[in-house]
């Protein structure tokens, strides 16, 4: 039987809405180590699998003495949940657990998570102060186009919004015409869903006779996906807003893990008083020193039901100071990971490259994919793009030959670029898929 001892952590609310957010640098680390020793601890008396790494690593949790120490610890990968499918990594008793969420398991078995009350408190704290950072304020009217259901980001969005004291309204994904006409209508102040399917929601209302930029919204908290400040560009400019990227994953938490200032767009700040994260080689699982290019590494510092120790994300990013909160660190804008990755004849590509060159070109349109093939024993990519239904073919196959030359001087291999007609490509409602390897 696990055992059920809980931390003494207060919640945001508790300790006033900004008292975790103005701590000092020492303060904030020695409030880390206080719930990673607790957090080890946790993990090791309750969860079989980190009992079994820890001793395969040779540390205990009275080995945790200082934060460097977390580098002393195993890693946990997404192969750890799924063989542990599905609530061998939960360290509390079943009655405790008052939410399940899962992946799609669309490669294989789900990863599992599980909170309990006071997880799901901590969770609505993350998430409404990542609003208030986005520049929203209780009053306001939030549409909530995060999907619903298992994936995390509809309920985990809905509960910020409802802490933060600002109005929920719970359209969900998809529908998106109802999406346009409930926009009109409802009149939000701000929107919550992927970057590409806001895009998606533009065009839509341009379909419609609606101009973008004339409606009520304001600002657009966006995730789930990796996008460039280029799609941010595109986004603000075709709806007037500001856009803010939300960082989060469900085996983490969930979105809210870390989240840009309104004020500064310069990359979400880790909310480390609940997450600590590190940057690794990808390769070697060595640590990189902050300002280095790494993947992303989080352990859970406040979690109950299901604490994560030194979770491999796959995202490639950079720690960096912070700013809008001096004591958190910002992660840079994340735009790949590295199973994203693209090997093109020798050449490693992330689909966000590509995305980068196509904003910068204004004749062409956001719309895109990645089609991969082969040719005997050679690799091709074929990237397709839809026309812009303001110009003629033309125009825009003379656009897609500047792409082409673009990828190759900037990227460093050749492609093939074809133009199809507008709303010929699929729309995302959700995460955008790019790549279709057909290999």
């Amino acid at each position: 039987m696990p055992k059920t001892t809980t931390p003494e952590i207060r919640s945001d609310a508790a300790l006033g809405h900004t008292a975790a957010e103005v701590l000092t640098r020492p303060e904030l680390e020695a409030l880390q180590l206080e719930r990673l020793r607790w957090t080890v601890r946790h993990a090791y008396e309750n969860v079989p699998l980190y009992r079994r790494k820890f001793h395969e690593v040779d540390v205990t949790p009275d080995d945790i003495r200082t934060l460097a120490d977390v580098r002393r610890l195993p890693f946990t990968s997404k192969d750890d949940l799924r063989e542990t499918y599905p609530f061998g990594m939960f360290a509390v008793p079943m009655t405790q657990v008052r939410r399940i969420h899962a992946s799609s398991g669309t490669t294989g078995r789900p990863t599992v998570v599980g909170y309990t009350e006071a997880d799901l408190d901590r969770w609505a704290d993350c998430v409404a102060r990542s609003l208030r950072a986005a520049g929203i304020a209780p009053g306001m009217k939030v549409h909530n186009a995060y999907g619903y259901g298992l994936f995390t980001g509809g309920l985990g969005a809905h509960g910020g919004i409802e802490k933060l004291g600002a109005t929920v309204i719970p359209m969900s994904g998809g529908q998106t015409a109802r999406q346009v006409q409930l926009i009109r209508d409802f009149e939000p102040d701000a929107i919550l869903c992927t970057p590409s399917y806001l895009l998606t929601i533009a065009d839509a209302m341009a379909d419609a006779g609606i101009d973008p930029t004339t409606t009520s919204l304001k600002v657009a908290v966006l995730g789930a996906e990796p996008w460039t400040n280029e799609m941010r560009a595109e986004i603000q400019r075709r709806l007037n807003i500001d856009a803010v990227d939300i960082y989060g994953l469900s085996e983490v938490m969930g979105p809210g893990v870390a989240s840009e200032s309104v004020l500064t767009k310069d990359g979400p700040h880790v909310w480390e008083d609940h997450f600590l994260p590190e940057t690794i080689d990808s390769r070697t699982g060595e640590p990189m020193p902050d300002g280095e290019l790494g993947e992303l590494v989080f352990t859970s510092l406040t979690k109950e039901a299901f604490p994560v120790i030194r979770y491999r994300t796959r995202d490639l990013t950079r720690l960096l100071p912070g700013t809008a909160y001096p004591a958190m660190r910002r992660i840079e804008k994340i735009t790949g990971r590295n199973d994203d990755m693209i090997i093109l004849r020798g050449v490693n590509l992330f689909p966000t490259q590509i995305e980068e060159l196509v904003m910068g070109i204004e004749t062409l349109t956001p719309h895109f994919i990645l089609e991969l093939s082969r040719a005997g024993r050679m690799d091709v990519m074929t990237v397709r793009i839809e026309r812009h239904p303001d110009l003629d073919r033309e125009t825009c196959e003379a656009a897609a030959a500047v792409l082409a030359q673009r990828i190759k001087v900037h990227i460093g291999t050749s492609v093939d670029v074809r133009v199809e007609e507008p709303g010929t490509l699929p729309r995302s409602e959700g995460k955008y898929k790019r790549v279709y390897d057909n290999r």
